[in-house]
């Protein structure tokens, strides 16, 4: 049996206004962040870099993980995101054939 994989992921603007998220595809829900399709604050500030993103086995985990980050102030998620990404480099850059 494959095992199931959830992940919380940030997303950015160029201005680095923040989106954070749970989803069981990253690929597709990136790409739908990319295409501009989801109505609501990612499109309104168009937020369509990748910048952070975790791994979870469980559901619970996750949603339990997005819902820490999104308690937290703008610093604390910047600090975080600066952790494993210094430069805000677009992490799904290349992954839609750009």
């Amino acid at each position: 049996m494959r095992r199931r994989r959830y992940y919380v992921y940030i997303m950015s603007s160029k201005s680095r206004r923040l989106y954070t998220g749970v989803t069981r595809d990253l690929t597709r829900r990136v790409g739908e962040h990319r295409g501009g399709g989801l109505p609501g604050f990612t499109s309104r500030y168009n937020i369509r870099r990748l910048v952070y993103w975790e791994e979870f086995g469980e559901v619970r985990e996750a949603i339990e993980r997005e819902k820490e980050i999104k308690g937290w102030r703008r610093g604390k998620k910047v600090q975080l995101v600066e952790s494993v990404n210094r430069g805000w480099k677009d992490l799904a850059a290349g992954w839609f054939g750009e």
